[in-house]
């Protein structure tokens, strides 16, 4: 797993925000608070565990022996906003095309 557990919580926390975020900007694929939260953190995880393999960041230890690792943090942030945005707008886009009206 990449970056460990405090790893994955900020990749969960970032992708909750990443999602909200999507949500309030694109109206078209909003799916309330509590949707876009769901599908962010998962979009979240998934999407940052993706990057952190093509990447190939191996441990990529957020607090390791010598302190707090900074490009780890804002690679973990970034990828698990963008992971819970992205994913939003699948789910949104899949909700459109299964029939259900556009907000």
């Amino acid at each position: 797993m990449w970056g460990g557990i405090v790893g994955l919580i900020i990749q969960l926390i970032s992708g909750a925000a990443g999602g909200n975020v999507a949500g309030l900007a694109l109206k078209q694929y909003d799916l309330g608070t509590l949707g876009n939260s769901i599908a962010g953190v998962i979009g979240g995880a998934v999407g940052a565990q993706i990057l952190g393999l093509l990447l190939d960041a191996g441990d990529g230890a957020v607090v390791g022996p010598s302190g707090y690792d900074i490009g780890t943090l804002v690679a973990q942030v970034a990828s698990g906003g963008v992971g819970g945005g992205a994913l939003l707008v699948l789910v949104g886009l899949m909700k459109q095309v299964m029939g259900a009206k556009p907000a």
